[in-house]
């Protein structure tokens, strides 16, 4: 009897899915920093953004640290500026997905919006709150919804 449950065992366990684990890309500062800057700043490019409303989206680092960031010369990067990096890849890449004409999905971004408050999604964007661009954001996650 014991060895039949011994058994049994055996065969749950040859069952059982082995362990998974977790294989996450943990963001270096010291590695990572720099090309975030350098993918934001050319999507701001891209966008036609002014360096006034670059700082604001951005979370208004002081002057001398945006043109250091911006001439690629990143030495520490707050928590906040990634989370910012973050939304705009995120709404980057929902255009890309909602829109299959990049140009119109650049020119998305400069058009008045009712759910904005007729405002465009790039003054919002550019309003300097990070709750700002979590809702634009979050507005082209839904659009793109019925894609994902």
């Amino acid at each position: 009897m014991r060895h039949m449950a011994q058994q049994h065992l055996g065969r749950r366990a040859a069952l059982a899915k082995p362990a998974k684990t977790e294989s996450r890309i943990v963001f270096d500062p010291a590695r990572h920093a720099g090309p975030a800057l350098k993918g934001f700043f050319r999507i701001m490019e891209i966008w036609g953004v002014d360096n006034a409303q670059a700082v604001a989206i951005l979370g208004q680092p002081s002057a001398r640290t945006f043109y250091r960031w911006k001439a690629g010369d990143v030495a520490g990067v707050p928590g906040d500026v990634i989370r910012r990096i973050g939304y705009v890849s995120g709404i980057w890449k929902a255009l890309q997905i909602v829109y299959s004409n990049p140009k119109q999905a650049d020119e998305w971004l400069k058009k008045p919006n009712r759910f904005f408050g007729g405002q465009t999604p790039l003054a919002r964007m550019s309003a300097g709150d990070v709750t700002d661009l979590a809702a634009v954001r979050e507005y082209l996650d839904a659009a793109r919804a019925p894609w994902s």
